[in-house]
């Protein structure tokens, strides 16, 4: 799981093949799928994509999921065998085939080298050389590049390609550790090796079954055997059966995408096709084997869990003639593995103990990179930051240890990591932020430090300079207006204000609010009142059924909001201005239409206090509960768990012998007094 910006990438979604059910999922709850973008599956095998399904349709996982073509191909038909062949009961399958399908529809098939963006998050696929259509993904967000290999093989064989390295820097390569520090034996010698030993147990009249995937190395295999027996004519009379319901459906795939495999096929193909096989005949089931004598078996799935496999498994292992050649990785705890340490005996599906007397041997034609291989192609990459993942803990260890140790006599500076399951590897990257010029701002080269006038646009972390003219055409951005409103208490009257104002601004008229218009705005169809309008930009309003507050609208700008910054600074001050006492005494040009109102001053100030008396009653109601108001005396006591506190609410003092009460109400009466008197001015 690669997190990094606000993005969240999945990379492969498989299923453990030792176990069953639930036990076989990753560790999906610990991580939370609704918010993954983007899920990466890199081929088709059961360990990559069989939990594809389950996420996609029993969890809330709304990401997108992409793979190449011929891995969408194969996906559906390989996870409908692997239901069919699963040995567990209904209530323990992960989905159904209509899940398999419902999410078949949903998967995006992409070419190899074909980059797809997906809101910030780029990716691009490149052959893995593993199985038909195997992918690694170079995935970049936010000019960091991470590749990811899954399974791959930089070794061609008889019908695929190696593994091709990205013509890209790389930050972090996360990469497989299948064998750890293993090599594998060249190819003409483990095909001479197997052939041989397949010869010798059919010889000796003994049977021999090779468990195989489906689809991958079972097809290297079929190649090999067939040219072979083509070589040998002392054996056409020793049969070759190829046991997979898939085999035709899956080689119409490989029919299909001949052009994705290597050269040799190719050519092969212009001539004839080389999956129709002489000397290999297709057994949809066991009832169609007729088990007879010697022969040679490859069947699925390739770690004898369960299937035909499995069955034929217990049934030869009893015969020391017959022979289990075992071609590829086996993963600890799976029958395939443990019959690879020879035990006396194993455990049958039903329970009882069965004898091992076949031969057992192990000849790797996995197609995973040995450290040869792999070492060689981290070092091609020379990414800083290498992790190693797709392994068990002691192949991974000897890894990091022989990685590090070549490192460290080159003196170079690159770090390893063995995460183990759901541990987080933190790494922090920091670059430079660049961005271009476009639109008219382009249309000339600048010349050193010229300064350039436009917007900068953020876009998948990227970053454009434009100019505001060519904002909509660029990105499909449209200009939007700003309408603020401030509420500002004012005990003056409307003239007085005007008189101020008009100190500053100039004339201004006085609107009278009556019956509103269709353009007029919520609060003018609601109120009758005043309105004053300052230079074109700023209304002030005030309403008659709320006289001691203003309302200032204005559209959001900068020269707008220094003007209402200078409304304000009046406004806020009005009432201790001498000028204001000057203009209340003495007869003016201008007239007063709440004359009476600015000479009742006691009037107006007992008003003003039973409004802040009324105010403080609400709100300690709202915070507290149990009050009693005195509005004579303009206080309020406040009960709660036995603790009393008086409020004074002219002064905005609080009483009260607890401590912690105290400063609890106390804070309450604060925020009261900011909201009633935001600002206290002394003369």
């Amino acid at each position: 799981l690669l997190e990094y910006k606000g993005k969240t990438i999945l990379l492969d979604a498989g299923i453990h093949p030792a176990y069953n059910g639930l036990a076989s999922l990753p560790f999906f709850d610990e991580i939370q799928l609704g918010k993954i973008d983007v899920l990466l599956v890199t081929h088709f095998h059961v360990d990559h994509a069989a939990s594809v399904p389950y996420l996609m349709e029993k969890t809330d996982f709304k990401g997108r999921v992409f793979m190449t073509h011929p891995t969408k191909a194969i996906y559906k038909w390989m996870l409908s065998d692997y239901l069919r062949i699963s040995n567990i009961d209904d209530e323990d399958q992960l989905y159904n085939d209509e899940d398999l399908s419902n999410s078949f529809q949903r998967i995006e098939a992409i070419d190899y080298h074909q980059q797809v963006e997906v809101e910030g998050i780029k990716f691009t696929a490149y052959n893995a050389g593993h199985v038909l259509g195997a992918a690694m993904f170079l995935i970049e967000i936010a000019g960091v590049k991470v590749l990811y290999t899954g399974d791959y093989s930089r070794e061609e064989d008889r019908h695929l390609m190696a593994a091709e390295k990205p013509d890209a820097t790389v930050d972090v390569l996360i990469t497989e550790s299948t064998y750890g520090v293993q090599s594998h034996e060249p190819r003409l010698v483990k095909e001479t090796r197997f052939t041989s030993l397949v010869h010798d147990i059919v010889g000796r009249g003994g049977r021999c079954l090779m468990p195989v995937f489906a689809l991958g190395r079972a097809q290297e295999l079929l190649l090999i055997l067939d040219e072979y027996w083509d070589a040998h004519p002392e054996l056409d009379n020793i049969p070759i059966y190829y046991a997979s319901s898939l085999a035709k459906k899956c080689m119409a795939v490989y029919q299909t995408y001949i052009n994705m495999m290597n050269a040799r096929i190719r050519k092969q193909f212009a001539i004839s096709n080389p999956f129709i096989f002489k000397h290999i005949s297709n057994l949809r089931n066991v009832e169609q084997f007729e088990d007879s004598g010697p022969c040679v078996m490859m069947a699925s799935p390739g770690m004898l869990q369960n299937g035909l496999s499995r069955e034929l498994y217990e049934r030869w292992a009893p015969d020391q003639k017959n022979g289990l050649v075992i071609t590829g990785y086996c993963v600890e705890n799976t029958p395939a593995r443990q019959a690879m340490n020879e035990p006396d005996e194993i455990p049958a599906m039903d329970g009882h103990k069965i004898p091992l007397k076949m031969s057992v041997d192990y000849i790797s034609f996995s197609a995973h990179v040995d450290f040869t291989q792999n070492a060689k192609f981290i070092d091609e990459v020379r990414a800083p930051h290498v992790v190693l993942v797709h392994g068990e803990a002691t192949a991974m260890h000897r890894l990091k240890s022989a990685l590090q140790s070549r490192y460290s006599e080159r003196e170079e500076n690159i770090k390893v990591y063995t995460p183990k399951n759901c541990e987080t590897v933190s790494l922090h990257f920091r670059g430079e932020k660049m961005a271009k010029t476009i639109g008219g701002l382009a249309a000339t080269y600048p010349t050193e430090n010229q300064a350039l006038d436009g917007i900068i646009i953020g876009k998948d972390y990227q970053l454009s300079i434009m100019s505001l003219q060519d904002m909509t055409e660029q990105t499909g951005l449209v200009q939007s207006v700003i309408t603020q409103r401030q509420f500002v208490p004012f005990n003056a009257g409307i003239g007085l204000l005007k008189w101020h104002l008009e100190m500053m601004f100039g004339d201004l008229d006085v609107v009278d609010v009556g019956k509103p218009n269709a353009n007029a705005s919520e609060e003018t169809k609601q109120h009758q009142g005043s309105v004053l309008r300052v230079l074109d930009a700023v209304d002030i309003k005030r309403f008659d059924d709320t006289p001691n507050q203003l309302i200032l609208e204005w559209v959001g700008g900068t020269v707008n909001d220094m003007i209402v910054d200078s409304i304000l600074s009046i406004v806020l001050s009005i009432d201790i201005l001498p000028a204001s006492v000057k203009a209340s005494n003495k007869p003016c040009s201008h007239s007063h239409h709440d004359q009476d109102e600015n000479d009742d001053s006691y009037s107006r100030v007992a008003k003003e206090m039973e409004k802040e008396y009324k105010t403080m009653v609400a709100f300690l109601t709202d915070h507290f509960g149990d009050v009693q108001g005195d509005p004579e005396g303009k206080k309020v006591t406040v009960n709660m768990d036995g603790d009393m506190a008086t409020v004074d609410c002219i002064k905005y003092a609080v009483d009260c012998d607890n401590g912690d009460f105290k400063k609890r109400v106390s804070d309450v009466v604060q925020r009261v007094r900011n909201t009633v008197k935001p600002l206290s001015l002394s003369a």
